[in-house]
């Protein structure tokens, strides 16, 4: 049981792997995703059209 061994820990450190003996720890991983805000959609502004149906319909 030694460095050459895949399923000790030395063995992982050894070889540069991790698995279920070396797991990695949650701050040694970058924040890329936590530090982007969430994408908002633009805002589309809508105009209201107010007609009469005297207007609308041809006589």
């Amino acid at each position: 049981m030694g460095k050459g061994d895949r399923k000790t820990k030395r063995g992982k450190i050894w070889r540069g792997s991790f698995g279920k003996t070396r797991l990695t720890h949650e701050h040694d991983k970058p924040k890329t995703a936590a530090a982007k805000p969430a994408a908002t959609p633009p805002v589309v502004e809508t105009t209201v059209v107010e007609t009469t149906v005297a207007e609308t319909t041809r006589a």
